[in-house]
């Protein structure tokens, strides 16, 4: 990409958005076009036309998307299907419409099959049935890859794919009732460390194992990929390596500096048993994670106590 390039990123405001953005300022990327919900609403195709045929992007980074806990996922099934897909056609339509260079699309880990083979590879997109309760929205990403690659195959269009894994960073979602589990556990500890609590409850077994990485590493694969990729299919996003529930728990409570102990309520699920990429296939292009997470634990815990 070149330096004074006009790069659009949609979804600025959000975790992954918003790490993006920072990623391209830091490497002098400051050509970059944003707008607010309120000020585009990426659902209509009228507005997204108008947006691209004023703006005119070189490059484009979609990374916006309904998005929510496993509770709104399978609440409001039609709301993640509809906004999702009307999302990603009308951005990836305009921009072959109007001749952008490069498109990254980004999806999310819930593509792959409830029980495809572990660690998650790319060729395991459509192998199997997909986890109920998010399959609205899994559905709405697995149409974004084909359409990527469907432009690619009829019109040339230089339109890539990645699945980023569960992430964490700046501007999460610290609401207990549909925040994913660490900024989860973060809220927990901090608040029972605050009111000297003598426990905290952590829902489930506390055995099963996720991956988690940091927004500012996806942002840098992101960047990574929008200079050194150009495939068809996806691409996974991850660290490949996991922890347990309890480990995550025992870590964010040291984190914290909280002296009480963990219970585990196991009247409460467990969910998948354990979730974790295959990154190898990014790996061998040359890029690699580098945010430890017990540094990235400890930078989002001050950020958190400073909102």
């Amino acid at each position: 990409m070149e330096q004074n390039a006009k790069i659009y990123v949609a979804g600025h405001r959000g975790m992954v958005g918003s790490a993006i953005v920072r990623r391209l300022a830091e490497a002098g990327y400051h050509n970059v076009v944003v707008r607010t919900s309120k000020e585009l609403d990426l659902r209509s195709q009228e507005a997204v036309r108008a947006f691209f045929a004023e703006e005119k992007p070189e490059y484009v980074v979609l990374a916006a998307a309904k998005v929510g806990g496993i509770h709104a996922n399978n609440t409001y099934r039609a709301d993640f299907l509809y906004d999702n897909l009307m999302i990603e056609s009308n951005v990836i339509h305009e921009s072959y419409v109007q001749g952008v260079k490069k498109l990254l699309f980004l999806g999310s880990s819930c593509i792959y099959p409830k029980l495809a083979p572990l660690p998650l590879k790319e060729d395991a997109l459509l192998t199997g049935l997909l986890e109920h309760t998010n399959e609205p929205y899994a559905i709405a990403k697995i149409a974004g890859i084909k359409l990527c690659d469907a432009y690619r195959s009829q019109y040339g269009c230089n339109f890539i794919s990645a699945m980023p894994t569960n992430l964490y960073g700046p501007h999460d979602n610290y609401d207990l009732k549909n925040s994913h589990v660490l900024p989860a556990l973060i809220r927990k500890f901090h608040e029972a460390k605050q009111q000297n609590a003598p426990e905290v409850e952590v829902w489930g077994t506390g055995t099963p194992r996720r991956e988690l990485m940091h927004s500012d590493d996806l942002a840098d694969a992101c960047f990574f990929l929008m200079q050194h990729y150009n495939e068809p299919g996806l691409i996974n996003i991850g660290t490949g390596e996991d922890l347990s529930i309890r480990e995550l728990a025992e870590l964010v409570r040291d984190v914290v500096g909280y002296q009480g102990q963990i219970r585990f309520n196991t009247n409460y699920p467990d969910g998948t048993p354990r979730k974790v990429m295959d990154v190898s296939k990014l790996a061998s292009l040359g890029w690699h994670y580098t945010t430890k997470l017990e540094d990235g634990v400890r930078q989002v815990y001050s950020e958190y106590q400073q909102a």
